[in-house]
């Protein structure tokens, strides 16, 4: 069986590197599981590959399976890629995973799909999907022109069978070009190579417009400490990476683990720059002081708003005050860490004022502030048009507002910033590395 796992041709509104990794988390899987199969992963959107190059590869693989990854901000392509991918291959079978479908699945049985993985792991949905004609857990299937839903939930797969994906097939130097502005303020750390290590899944926190929970489960799975190290060394003695992005949802919200991996870090007797994602809930001076020594660079944490009128649009724990987010930044700058804000405009309860005056706090203390347009994800529908889908962004206004209100949000997300991050001068650049 030959198998193409491919994110499709597509311009992005937002990068992070860590979104695309399921492409090749799901390649390495489908290959540790069966050794007997040919497994080809590609990143066709960050390569800006033409549709030429596309179908030339679909041909040239004369592949079984192909499996397109989905995404909020990817479906304009999709529909191009499904009529690419069935006419030079029309006995091959469609398979489509990601974090759109696991949204609403039924939105894509309008396209000439065999299958869509619903919920579950993505490795052990398109697994399903690749070895049998049928549904499955997590998977629903085409069968006779008629759609039929998943035998039962999606698999969460236990960590120890997690398959870490092949350095040397990601496209790290496209990555690396899509940081390079800092304005964009994608994830990255411009001007240095980040190796992307998927570290943990799920989060129990249930934020309403996060697709975390029902994507990868309420419960906490995180790889093994020991894996987690091995894994950032043997990449670093390999490729010229700089820094380490730490791929979870809440990083540090299981204590334990994490000042187990900065005791394992420090025991190296190298320092391997890292940033994180977490919430400011799950983070104490200690715990903060340890992870500057261990090598943290940068923690972004969901702060969302400082104005109490979106609190109660929050879950209780980041329901943050404004003094308590001034004593976190104290303890980041003490540790040498960068503190970055993701900060939600438009989040119910609040005005573009609101947005501005956390801006100005966040800034004031030194932080960083990364806005992005409220997105209700709860509110996609399966008879959405692809355009209609398409707006669910992070980038479009949503709801009733005067237009001088929609003009403030825009400045906010929109508007120049001059703001340098601070982490590009805690990560220095590596001399004489591999290539």
């Amino acid at each position: 069986m030959r198998i193409l796992v491919v994110w499709p041709p597509q311009v992005p509104s937002y990068f992070n590197a860590g979104h695309h990794l399921g492409v090749f988390c799901t390649s390495a899987y489908l290959r540790a599981r069966d050794p007997g199969r040919h497994v080809d992963a590609l990143d066709a959107g960050v390569l800006n590959m033409n549709w030429k190059t596309f179908a030339d590869t679909l041909y040239q693989g004369a592949y079984d399976v192909v499996a397109l990854a989905n995404d909020f901000d990817a479906v304009d392509g999709l529909p191009r890629a499904i009529r690419y991918t069935r006419q030079v291959l029309p006995h091959a079978r469609i398979v489509t995973f990601g974090r759109l479908s696991n949204s609403v699945p039924e939105f894509f049985h309008r396209f000439d799909l065999d299958a869509v993985v619903a919920t579950g792991d993505y490795e052990a949905g398109v697994d399903a999907a690749a070895s049998s004609p049928g549904p499955g857990p997590g998977v629903w299937a085409r069968v006779d022109g008629e759609w039929r839903p998943p035998t039962g939930p999606g698999v969460l797969l236990p960590p120890d069978v997690w398959a870490l994906p092949d350095i040397h097939e990601i496209p790290y130097g496209a990555y690396h070009a899509l940081y390079g502005r800092d304005a964009d303020k994608f994830c990255g750390i411009p001007a240095r190579r980040e190796l992307v290590v998927p570290a943990a899944r799920g989060c129990p926190i249930g934020c309403s417009y996060c697709e975390v929970p029902g994507l990868q489960g309420k419960r906490d799975r995180r790889l093994p400490v020991a894996r987690t190290v091995a894994y950032i060394e043997e990449s670093f003695a390999a490729l010229p990476f700089e820094y380490v992005a730490m791929y979870a949802p809440t990083f540090t919200l299981d204590r334990r683990w994490v000042v187990e991996l900065c005791e394992a870090l420090l025991a190296t007797g190298r320092r391997y720059p890292w940033k994180c994602a977490t919430t400011l809930g799950h983070l104490d001076e200690e715990l903060v002081a340890l992870m500057g020594r261990a090598g943290c660079v940068r923690v972004s944490v969901g702060l969302e708003t400082l104005d109490p009128q979106g609190h109660r649009a929050l879950p209780r724990v980041k329901q943050i005050a404004a003094d308590r987010f001034t004593t976190i930044a104290g303890w980041c700058d003490a540790a040498g860490i960068e503190l970055n804000a993701f900060v939600i405009v438009g989040l119910p309860g609040t005005d573009a004022a609101a947005a501005r005056a956390t801006a100005a706090h966040v800034a004031g203390v030194g932080a960083r502030f990364r806005p992005t347009m409220y997105t209700p994800m709860e509110e996609l529908r399966p008879d959405m048009t692809t355009e209609e889908v398409g707006l669910y962004n992070r980038h479009t206004v949503f709801g009733d507002h005067a237009p001088e209100e929609v003009a403030a949000m825009h400045e906010l997300v929109f508007g120049t910033e001059r703001r340098i991050s601070s982490a590009i001068g805690l990560v220095p650049e590596r001399q004489g590395a591999a290539e």
